[in-house]
């Protein structure tokens, strides 16, 4: 099972079905990737989603630059190819991308951005605002699950994320030089709690396995990709693997656009992050842990 990146029927794991559970068990511990079928995520609106993106990629660069997220720290707009950088690396991925957040309130911490409107896309927000409240509340459930391999309440993490910094990414891929450079999203680990990433059937995703191999990532059609993230390996004290994963071009004769949507699941700003088996650990604020990542990225 160490070479598999497991995929699991969310409703069995929410029944308690022994086999899942430890299929689930095994997977926070190896490599920290599995995929769940049966999630309730509406397939039409998974098209909608990737039409909107699309969409949006196809505009000019000369209109998509109005929505820079410069000055944003890349929290919301458009970032454009050639800025996000894998830590430790020189040479930037090859990707362009729009970050989209919640409908925030006063209620929301203030560090929490307002989205921006691509006028040019009319249904991009209205699509957008569906998906991220759905890939809320399946994240949610995750992360309960999560909490209850753990040895914690269920509801351990609620609070975290209840009005949380969470992210949604659209992502477009141009074609590439595959024999020049064939990675799209060089080597790296995500800053945030867990992600849900929906369109990985589409194929490049690959994951470093304890041996130093990867393992490619094929999941069943609609099929939700998750991973544990750094904040998450943080405060478990590395009981689960925050694991490496990278986005290559696999076909060496062939190079198309791949589109992707990841939800990076975030606690609030303001929450601390500290061990859960340590009540004397002093922590760090989930914005201080988020900034610090995302000037070593290059989007600070």
């Amino acid at each position: 099972m160490n070479n598999l990146i497991p995929e699991l029927s969310f409703l069995e794991i929410q029944k308690g079905d022994i086999r899942s559970i430890n299929l689930l068990k095994s997977a926070l511990k190896n490599h920290g990737f599995f995929s769940i079928t049966d999630h309730g995520l509406n397939e039409g609106l998974i098209n909608k989603c990737y039409k909107s993106s699309k969409s949006f990629f196809d505009l000019d660069y000369k209109t998509k630059i109005l929505y820079s997220s410069i000055g944003s720290k890349g929290a919301r707009g458009y970032t454009p190819k050639g800025i996000e950088t894998a830590v430790g690396e020189k040479i930037p991925d090859q990707k362009e991308f729009w970050h989209h957040g919640p409908q925030i309130d006063p209620s929301f911490d203030q560090r929490i951005p307002a989205n921006l409107i691509i006028k040019e896309v009319p249904d991009f927000n209205k699509n957008f605002d569906e998906l991220y409240i759905q890939l809320h509340k399946i994240g949610s459930k995750v992360l309960s699950v999560i909490a209850l391999s753990l040895d914690l309440d269920s509801n351990y993490f609620d609070l975290w994320i209840e009005k949380g910094n969470s992210l949604l990414r659209s992502i477009h891929y141009p074609p590439v030089n595959a024999s020049e450079n064939p990675h799209r999203a060089r080597a790296h680990e995500d800053i945030n709690l867990i992600t849900l990433l929906i369109g990985a059937e589409e194929g490049g995703l690959e994951v470093l396995n304890n041996d130093g191999s990867w393992i490619k990532v094929n999941p069943s059609s609609n099929a939700i990709v998750c991973n544990i993230g750094d904040m998450l390996q943080l405060v478990t004290e590395k009981k689960l693997k925050s694991t490496t994963h990278r986005v290559i071009n696999q076909d060496k004769k062939i190079s198309k656009s791949r589109y992707s949507i990841p939800f990076f699941l975030h606690p609030s700003p303001s929450v601390k992050l500290k061990s859960i088996y340590d009540d004397n650990d002093s922590g760090i604020l989930a914005n201080d842990f988020l900034n610090k990542r995302l000037e070593e990225i290059k989007l600070y």
